[in-house]
């Protein structure tokens, strides 16, 4: 009788050279950890997103219904794949979906999808909105952050002591530093424009970035962390080249940030360290980073420690990472009939049967 192979879906296919999405780095996890002994189901929510059509790592693709058209048609459609897949384990990997993923828990378990997410109350202790709450309550340092409806306060706010530059942010993506009030207004428009109100505004920090990737497993622990420090950034500030680190008072600031979420899940610890030495939290993403792949790099694949852990499986032990070990990326183009992209434009999906 033939086995079934576990099935893992993996949804942020897109790969934009500015601001890529994590999904096919995990994907490229998951390919290394275990070879054909997996079945990857790529989701994306465009028929441009170049990692549908790496079949290397992907073995069907389907498009999903965009995140702004809510978690009832997020569901239908999902519910369809699994239909067809017979999914294992789903992986989010985009900020926008995510809270529909989070409300949407028990339903997916229930038409058998298994994830490994944290709750609503997690999810949102972390938002960027809350983030000085959390970083209090956890003892760490963190810069001021003000929410803000229009962008009147930018014309004033020296005079409260909010002096440039500044960081304008939106909820989900994107963060410009500006340098005076007429940057901070357009940049307010911008982000408001592409991701909605409010938009946050950030204390700059000056100093040196450090990233971390781990996994909490739902009771206070940090499992399996990878440290990243950037070596070239794209022009929205993402990683295009960084060098893998070991830095114990990061290790611990996430620690405590985990401790006190009991975070369940992946997630990304973003820090300064300013000219003090002293670590200033900036941002908690509740996902996997789009440098994920250097987990693999060092010796501690983290997306495959997660599917084990949404399986319900032990933890593996895992070897110390490996500092100094860098990650460079670069952009290739892939050679794609017309024909399969017709097929996803026009059905939604590409599987092997659909190929013919």
């Amino acid at each position: 009788m033939k086995t079934k192979l576990l099935t893992v879906a993996v949804t942020g296919m897109n790969a934009l050279p500015d601001n890529p999405g994590p999904g096919l780095a995990v994907a490229r996890c998951l390919r290394e950890a275990y070879g054909a002994g997996i079945r990857i189901v790529g989701l994306g929510y465009d028929a441009l997103d170049p990692g549908l059509y790496l079949g290397q790592y992907c073995d069907s693709v389907y498009l999903l219904s965009y995140p702004l058209n809510g978690a009832d048609l997020l569901l239908e459609r999902l519910t369809d794949i699994q239909a067809v897949e017979k999914i294992d384990v789903l992986i989010p990997c985009l900020d926008a979906e995510l809270p529909l993923m989070v409300g949407l828990a028990e339903k997916l378990a229930e038409i058998g999808l298994k994830t490994f997410m944290p709750d609503a109350e997690q999810f949102e202790r972390r938002s960027k909105a809350r983030l000085p709450e959390l970083a209090e309550a956890a003892g760490i340092t963190y810069p001021e952050v003000k929410t803000l409806a229009n962008p009147l306060f930018f014309r004033t706010c020296d005079q409260v002591g909010w002096t440039y530059p500044l960081v304008v942010k939106g909820v989900f993506y994107d963060a410009k530093v500006v340098a005076n009030p007429e940057q901070a207004v357009a940049a307010f428009h911008s982000i408001a424009q592409e991701w909605g109100l409010p938009v946050l505004v950030q204390r700059f920090v000056a100093g040196e970035e450090y990233n971390l990737a781990g996994i909490g497993d739902g009771r206070g622990n940090l499992l399996g962390e990878v440290m990243m420090k950037k070596r070239a950034v794209t022009t929205k500030g993402k990683a295009w080249a960084g060098v893998a680190t070991a830095d114990e008072i990061l290790a611990e600031v996430a620690r405590k940030l985990v401790a006190e979420l009991q975070w369940k899940g992946p997630l990304e610890v973003e820090v300064m360290r300013d000219p003090k030495g002293v670590y200033q939290l900036i941002e908690i993403n509740p996902r996997f980073p789009a440098w994920i792949y250097l987990s693999h790099g060092v010796g501690r694949n983290l997306p495959a420690l997660l599917l084990e852990l949404a399986m319900g499986r032990p933890a593996p032990a895992m070897a110390a990472p490996r500092p100094g070990t860098m990650f460079i990326r670069h952009a290739l183009e892939t050679i794609v009939p017309m024909s399969l992209f017709e097929t996803l434009m026009m059905q939604g999906q590409c599987t092997p049967e659909s190929q013919g």
